[in-house]
């Protein structure tokens, strides 16, 4: 996994790419390649042998659940969110929440 800022962040970025994919897993459904393409949007540079096993070790602790599908002429493998996977990626969204506006309210008193 190579996050943009080098390789030194990628521990830091981890966390945020795992929440990310429990979003689009619990809003929509996910595949890999297709998760991949997502996060690239974001400034993400994740690989095969990153996406597949992070998606696998959420399946094992019940995060997601997976069931085959045909997508653009190819049958893929889709996760989606499950109760307990929902039920984390909404302490996740209060912890970020709460990480966000400690980070945004610092660097608003540094600016005044």
């Amino acid at each position: 996994m190579r996050a943009t800022g080098g390789s030194g962040i990628k521990d830091l970025y981890s966390g945020l790419i795992r929440i990310h994919v429990l979003h689009h897993a619990c809003e929509e459904g996910i595949f890999g390649l297709g998760m991949i393409h997502e996060l690239r949007r974001h400034g993400y540079r994740i690989g095969p042998g990153t996406i597949y096993p992070l998606l696998h070790g959420m399946e094992s602790r019940g995060l997601v659940r997976s069931s085959l599908a045909w997508i653009n002429g190819r049958r893929r493998k889709v996760y989606y969110g499950t109760r307990a996977g929902r039920k984390v990626l909404e302490e996740a969204k209060k912890k970020v929440r709460e990480l966000a506006d400690e980070i945004l309210e610092h660097d608003q008193r540094r600016r005044h």
